[in-house]
């Protein structure tokens, strides 16, 4: 994504929570992956800084760019995600993201954004689920029709149709020997 693109999907997004990390907000372009998809982000305090944390299509990201040095980055990948955990204060509140042997934690988050957060994690996950299923039952299919392709060659050899070698030729074909 373009800063431009991302500067798009933010007003899309309506009301989200930037405060103090404008700079890593401009170094997201750097750091996302080719056809990957903001879906949320906030800010929030981790270690004695503040943060910017960005749910995307693929995994979330942490994101703490100083102001002479580089930039700190932890990801999670989505299928990595245990689950996540919100708790509200007076004012303030926190999240965990859970990825099965530790957990991130952000305090100081906006309470308006920990819902819409979660939400998207939530969403991301399952939409990254349901494609992953894609992929295998494509996979499964693919296979199937391999199979098939070779009993109709089988066949038309038993027949006579065709050749022990025109079969054995179509086979490695098949199987891209």
């Amino acid at each position: 994504m373009t800063y431009e693109e991302i500067q798009k999907r933010l007003k899309e997004l309506g009301q989200i929570d930037m405060f103090g990390t404008k700079k890593e907000v401009k170094e997201l372009p750097n750091i996302m992956y080719a056809g990957e998809t903001l879906e949320y982000l906030m800010s929030g305090f981790m270690n004695g800084n503040t943060w910017l944390i960005v749910c995307t299509n693929k995994r979330i990201l942490f994101l703490d760019k100083g102001l002479i040095f580089g930039c700190k980055q932890l990801e999670i990948p989505l299928d990595k995600v245990n689950s996540v955990e919100t708790s509200k204060g007076l004012l303030l509140g926190s999240i965990k993201v859970w990825d099965g042997a530790s957990a991130m934690k952000i305090d100081n988050v906006q309470k308006f954004a920990l819902q819409p957060f979660v939400t998207a994690v939530n969403n991301a996950r399952e939409a990254l689920k349901n494609n992953n299923q894609q992929i295998k039952v494509e996979k499964n299919n693919d296979t199937n029709d391999y199979i098939k392709e070779l009993e109709k060659l089988a066949e038309l050899k038993e027949k006579g149709i065709i050749t022990e070698d025109e079969f054995l030729s179509k086979k490695k074909q098949l199987l891209g020997l």
